[in-house]
Order: structure tokens, then C-alpha cells, then sequence
């Protein structure tokens, strides 16, 4: 039987309520029976899948309580996230090569809510995700934002959007300029995306250069996620707008343009493809040089002092605050790949940051590094919501009536039998990338305020805009009780900088996030603009169709184009939040300009200790940091083999 029939499990566990309150209507259908048969069948076999996993839940299996009987291994990987379980598999490519890989949470492979790709959203106030809140945002009307960080191995690939984006070639000269090393030029780096792509053309877009995809690597890439006509309309509206079309956003030219999502992390089957499914394949697991841990929180790392320097001999890990704390030895390399929050966090807990913020809460100093945990950058985005009058939105992922439920049941049976219809969405169906300074969506003279140039070239843009068959608020938790549909607008290149700072020196205590949205008021006039531009394209002839002017829903946007620019203002003040994307809290540049790691992933002052994930990235790219993470991680991985097996 197909394992998509996991995907029945849940979705259709969200008309039990409705069954409960109308058994009579619903029982009355001789389908719904046989659905749910089928659903106690597929809940009993996605057990079954899961305790088939290789992975690792005694702890003791895999590191020591007892002083100088810790088990040891060539490398330990702190953290199975997107760059985690690539680094994971590559290394244990060479049979030499003892892994480690050490994963807070548990395994998203059986959990319906990551495999569908348009049930990604329901894990976001789950068991399986960090529940952040940011700090207050004093330039966002003091608000505490919703931030959620994936728990789970894969990271954030097995809970994102799935959008295969991975920005500008000349965010990669930008980092190559800074670090002086050219391995990280778009020319030479950008080989690692074509070393973790499997692209699976499709007839219906001839244009993509195949010559520049990657065919043989463990990511499927391609054209496999449902594209409503909401999205379909939007490029059309863009077109009539100003806005050319493009084949694919990862070609040589760059992103600008429109476009379907060129690429997405789903495969033939309709499912999800993370770094955890690809990666970390049955063959892999069974590697004997290869062990991977879940539930395993990593508390610290572990540091002597060898030949008059620090280095990095070993972690310590647990699976709750009061269980045993374990230690495993590493006698190569610690790598760090917790993602941008834990990553820094991890380091303040063993010692190495701000010197104030470890004295604070009496944690040792190990390596004052002020720029631990500094700079962090995230694309925040605004939300413009419409009334769709064709009724032909994806409402059905939260039925609320009997209509509605069998609906999605109707869609559940498309999905299990073709991996189509409305369940494989991944929502962010079509977008398109500009600059805020292009004249033509842009007119001087209705937007004459010069604004600093963030981006890393006149081939990059600065803002993403993108279209939704669905509206919603809080991130999926709060939807309208309507039809809707909604587009969407990203600073892809902010300069607003805020950071992660330690709230206690307990591991288990989450440090505090502040992304510090629209510190520079340059940030501000850009979403301005851009939500200008959402304006200019929801009004546009394709895309008016579709919005039911007459409803006066008090959440809806539809006078918003009425709005004077500070009312604007007001507005994106109002609902500026994550796009998931934060970045740069240990960023690769030099010391001296507040670099915490070197062009080779190298902790300055720590021997044996790296950091992988996008809290390297020198400044955040403009597009989805998902495949750079990917990218990162394959760079580094090829690196670490070479000098491991020239270290033997």
C-alpha cells in the first residue's frame, strides 16, 4: 500500500468533531465509512513505519554517565536540521569516518502533517516545534511575534514551505568578496546545488536549462505541487503590471521576475522531500559508522586544553532536564548545526559569546566571541487579504461544516490516489522577485525618497512578492470563516539587525529571540512599497476577477488601496512577522568585523569546532535560505572528507 495513505490519518481526524456533532449526516455516506476503515488501518501501519527507523532513542547506547568511559567518534554533529543530516550521510560516506549525529527532537518521517505538503503549518504549535516568541518589537508596535524553530531531524526542511529558491548569484560573490575566498563565488559554489538536486523535468516548462540543474542528487526537485488558478491569475497580474516572466528562479540571470515556484521539495509522489527523507535513507542508517540520536538535547560543549589551545573534545547531551547527562568524545571535529537560534545558543551555554551576556548567569568563559549570537536577520513579511468570489480557495484544510468536510475527504481520495489536488499545495505556488527601486514599478515620481541599496547587485532583488490560495493569521492557527485568498510581500535583503541573547544558564530554558524588525526605516519603506505593488496587482485586470468586492469583512484589505502611504505604514507596523528565514548569528566574516567562524566553517579561538546551518551566512541571501543550508553542508562536508582522510 502507497505510504501516502498516511496522509489520511490526520486530515481526516479533523472531521471527527464534525462527526461527533452530526453523526446521522455524515454517516449517511458509505464512503466516509470506508475512509475511515482505511484511516485505523494507516494509523496502525505509520506506527509500525516508525519503529522500523534505525534511529537511536537510548541514549546509553551512544554516549557514557560515567567519567572517562564516553564513547568515541571522528565527528559528533550537533543537531539534525536541514545541514545536519546532509553532513551526516556525507561523512559517513567514507567508512573511516565515525558519525555522530545528535538530534533534540524525533523523526518527521511518519508524521502526516510534514509528508502532505500542505499540512506543513499544522506542526507549527505542535510538540514538534520550538514555540518562540520574539521580544517585544519596538518598531512594531511592541509586538511578541509567533517564531517558530522545527524540532525534529530534517529541521526546518520538514516543516517549511517546500520552495526551492535559493536567491542571487551575487549573494555568493558578496560572501566570496568578504572572506577573500573565491570557493564561495556563485561560479564555484553554486555546484553544490546542482550536487544536491535530482531535477525531474516536466514538458509543460521547456524553458528551464537543464544544463544548470543538478540530476543525480538526493533532492528531488520539480514541478509536482498543485497551482491554484488564485496563483495562475497572479502571474498573469504581473505580467500586466510590469513584472516580467522567468523560467527559473535559480538560473544564471538571477530571480527577478515571475514565476511558478520553479522548483519544490516535493517529489512524483506528492510528498514532502526533506533533509531528513533524502539524506538519511534506510541504506544510510545502516551504515555501522553512522549513528543518529533523537530526543538527544545537547547541553554544552565540551573543551580541554590540547597543546596550549582550546579545542573542542566532546559533547554533553540529555533527554530531559532531569535525566542522566551523557558525554560522548570527538576526536576530529564538534560541529554545530542547531540553525540560527540554537546554534549561538548552544555556544553561550559552553562558554563561547558576549563575555557580559556569560557572566550574567555565571556560565564560564571559555572564548569571549562578541559576535555570537549578534546580528541576527530575518525576512519579515505582510500579509494583504482577499475575498475570493470564485469560492475556489483552499478553505477545505480547515473544514468548519458538513459541505466543507466532505469536500476535503473528496480531496484526501485525490491526494491518496494521485498525490494532487488541493492537499498538494505548498501554498507558496507563484511569486515573483523585484527591486524597490525599479522605476517602472516604481515611478519616481510617485516614490521619490532615494532608499540604501541592500541588495548584493542590479541583478538581485530586494522584496519577494507571492500569492496563497488561502488566508490566514498566526500562522495557519486563526483562518477566515470564508473563502479567501491571499498575497504576500518579504523583505529579501532587510538591514535591521537584532539577536539572540541566554535568558538562563539552563539548557532547557529558550534564549530570547529578537529579530528587531524595522530598526532602519529603509526596512519600513520598502514593505511600503512592495505592499504598493500587492495593491497595484490585486487591482490588476487578471487578479481582480477573483476578488469579491462587496464583502466589507472587517479583516479583509479590499479599500486598503485607499490608504495614504502612512497609513500604509501603520499597517505593515501592525503585521510584520517571520517568513522563517532567520540568519547571520555566527556569521562567516572576519574577526574584526564580528565574524565567529572563518570561510572555512572554523570557530575563531576554538580548535575541532565548526558551525554549519544558516547562522553562517555573512549577510542573509535574497530568496529561501533552505537550499543554501543544503549547500553549505555539501561544501563542508567534501572539505572535512579531504582533510580527515589526509589527517589519518
Amino acid at each position: 500500500m502507497s505510504n501516502n495513505y498516511t496522509a489520511a490519518v490526520t486530515v481526516l481526524t479533523k472531521f471527527r468533531s464534525l462527526l461527533a456533532a452530526h453523526p446521522r449526516a455524515v454517516w449517511g455516506s458509505s464512503a466516509v465509512v470506508a475512509l475511515f476503515i482505511v484511516m485505523r488501518f494507516v494509523e496502525a501501519r505509520k506506527s509500525k513505519q516508525a519503529r522500523r527507523g534505525r534511529y537511536i532513542a537510548d541514549l546509553g547506547q551512544v554516549g557514557s554517565t560515567v567519567p572517562g568511559k564516553e564513547r568515541e567518534y571522528d565527528v559528533i554533529i550537533v543537531g539534525g536540521g536541514t545541514s545536519g543530516c546532509v553532513l551526516a550521510a556525507r561523512l559517513s560516506e567514507d567508512p573511516s569516518i565515525r558519525v555522530l549525529l545528535l538530534e533534540a527532537g524525533g523523526s518527521g518521517r511518519a508524521l502526516m502533517e510534514s509528508r502532505v505538503p500542505s499540512a506543513f503549518g499544522q506542526l507549527f504549535w505542535t510538540k514538534h516545534v520550538y514555540g518562540f516568541r520574539t521580544e517585544p518589537q519596538v518598531n512594531a508596535k511592541g509586538q511578541q511575534r509567533w517564531f517558530p524553530r522545527a524540532k525534529l531531524l530534517g529541521g526546518c526542511s520538514s516543516i517549511n514551505a517546500q520552495m526551492a529558491q535559493y536567491g542571487a548569484p551575487g549573494d555568493f560573490d558578496e560572501w566570496a568578496a568578504l572572506t577573500g575566498d573565491s570557493s564561495w563565488a556563485w561560479a564555484n559554489f553554486s555546484r553544490y546545488f546542482k550536487k544536491l538536486e535530482k531535477y525531474i523535468p516536466d514538458a509543460k516548462y521547456p524553458d528551464v536549462d537543464t544544463s544548470v540543474r543538478g540530476s543525480s542528487g538526493p533532492v528531488r526537485v520539480g514541478y509536482f505541487n498543485t497551482v491554484s488558478e488564485h496563483s495562475k491569475a497572479f502571474l498573469r497580474a504581473c505580467g500586466q503590471v510590469g513584472i516580467p516572466l522567468v523560467a527559473d528562479f535559480n538560473g544564471p540571470k538571477g530571480p527577478i521576475g515571475a514565476s511558478r515556484v520553479s522548483l519544490t521539495y516535493i517529489d512524483h509522489r506528492g510528498e514532502r522531500v526533506s533533509s531528513e527523507t533524502a539524506y538519511l535513507t534506510q541504506d544510510v542508517l545502516a551504515r555501522p559508522n553512522l549513528k543518529v540520536a533523537i530526543h538527544a538535547l545537547v547541553t554544552r560543549v565540551i573543551f580541554e586544553q590540547v597543546n596550549g589551545a582550546t579545542r573542542a573534545v566532546g559533547v554533553e547531551f540529555a533527554k530531559s532536564a532531569d535525566g542522566p547527562r551523557y558525554r560522548a568524545r570527538a576526536r576530529k571535529e564538534v560541529v554545530l548545526s542547531g540553525g540560527a537560534i540554537h546554534s549561538p545558543h548552544i555556544l553561550m551555554l559552553s562558554g563561547v559569546g558576549p563575555v557580559a551576556q556569560l557572566k550574567a548567569f555565571d556560565i564560564p568563559v571559555v572564548l569571549d566571541a562578541p559576535g555570537v549570537g549578534a546580528n541576527l536577520v530575518d525576512h519579515p513579511v505582510v500579509d494583504l487579504y482577499l475575498k475570493d468570489k470564485k469560492n475556489a480557495s483552499a478553505r477545505i484544510l480547515k473544514p468548519n461544516s458538513i459541505p466543507v468536510a466532505l469536500e476535503l475527504i473528496r480531496e484526501v481520495i485525490k491526494y491518496q490516489v494521485w498525490g494532487t489536488g488541493k492537499l498538494a499545495t505548498n501554498f507558496g505556488e507563484s511569486a515573483a522577485f523585484v527591486r524597490s527601486d525599479d522605476p517602472v514599478l516604481f515611478p519616481p515620481v510617485d516614490f521619490p525618497q532615494k532608499l540604501e541599496d541592500s541588495t548584493s547587485g542590479p541583478a538581485s532583488p530586494d522584496l519577494e512578492l507571492f500569492c496563497t490560495p488561502l488566508a490566514y493569521k498566526e500562522h495557519g492557527k486563526i483562518m477566515f470563516d470564508m473563502h479567501t485568498y491571499a498575497l504576500h510581500c518579504y523583505l529579501v535583503r532587510p538591514t535591521s539587525r537584532g539577536a539572540v541573547l541566554l535568558t538562563s544558564a539552563d539548557p532547557w530554558a529558550l534564549p530570547s529571540v529578537d529579530p528587531n524588525y524595522l530598526q532602519k526605516p529603509d526596512d519600513l519603506e520598502k514593505l511600503m512599497r512592495g505592499f504598493r505593488l500587492l495593491l497595484k496587482i490585486a487591482h490588476a485586470e487578471a487578479l481582480d476577477a477573483y476578488v469579491d468586492h462587496a464583502n466589507t469583512h472587517p479583516d479583509l484589505d479590499h479599500a486598503a488601496h485607499l490608504k495614504t502611504d502612512d497609513e500604509v505604514r501603520e499597517l505593515v507596523r501592525e503585521r510584520v512577522e517571520t517568513v522563517y528565514h532567520p540568519a547571520s548569528t555566527c556569521r562567516m566574516a572576519p574577526q574584526a568585523e564580528g565574524g565567529v567562524v572563518d570561510s572555512r566553517l572554523r570557530v575563531y579561538g576554538i580548535d575541532g569546532l565548526r558551525v554549519c546551518d544558516a547562522s553562517i551566512f555573512p549577510w542573509i541571501i535574497s530568496g529561501h535560505t533552505a537550499g543554501g543550508c543544503y549547500a553549505i553542508a555539501e561544501k563542508l562536508a567534501e572539505e572535512m572528507k579531504a582533510e580527515l582522510r589526509a589527517s589519518k
